[in-house]
């Protein structure tokens, strides 16, 4: 019996695509796409918005492969670098507000739950997201990359080029503004 064929590891596809392979970013992108939407779109709210900047942090990251330490895992740093991206994002000037997308309703209940308990369930997950969208763009970069993504404290310091104490204090504040904001709309709910 023949063994099964293994992925190549990320550090090996990052040194084939330093080597100019374009297939070999192809499975990087592959593997790391929908974890970069993710990023992008819990801190832009938005769903048009969040493929344009993961498309862009995967245009970064792809011209800074040079500076990524193959020693390390590739799915924090392309995280980072989606972040990084988005935060840059929504400190240009706004055109516009970002509206919620409905997405979020759709996802928050299964067929198999009772309607009055899926639609609780979607008004909730719409006010966090709501009060999420509502915080500053640095407060929301780090409950994303600390709740959304199980960063480090360090490793949140080292994306938002940030002293530790800094990624502390906010993340600190960053919780209670929320918690404000959730307590302000009649929800009482903390982050796990």
């Amino acid at each position: 019996m023949l063994a099964a064929a293994q992925e190549p590891p990320d550090g090996a596809l990052v040194a084939q695509a330093r080597q100019g392979d374009p297939e070999a970013f192809g499975e990087l992108v592959r593997r790391y796409q929908a974890s970069v939407f993710n990023v992008c779109y819990r801190l832009l709210g938005e769903r048009t918005a969040a493929e344009d900047m993961a498309q862009e942090a995967f245009i970064r990251a792809h011209s800074r492969l040079n500076t990524f330490d193959l020693a390390r895992p590739f799915g924090p740093w392309m995280r980072r670098v989606a972040a990084n991206v988005c935060l840059n994002h929504l400190e240009r000037p706004a055109l516009a507000s970002l509206p919620l997308d409905d997405e979020v309703a759709q996802t928050a209940g299964t067929a198999t739950q009772d309607p009055a308990a899926a639609s609780e369930a979607a008004e909730t997950t719409q006010a966090v997201r709501a009060a999420i969208l509502a915080l500053p763009p640095r407060y929301r970069a780090v409950i994303e990359l600390r709740h959304f993504q199980d960063l480090s404290y360090d490793e949140i310091a080292e994306a938002t080029q940030s002293p530790l104490g800094s990624v502390k204090g906010r993340l600190h504040r960053a919780r209670d503004e929320l918690a404000e904001l959730l307590r302000a709309n009649a929800y009482d709910w903390e982050l796990p």
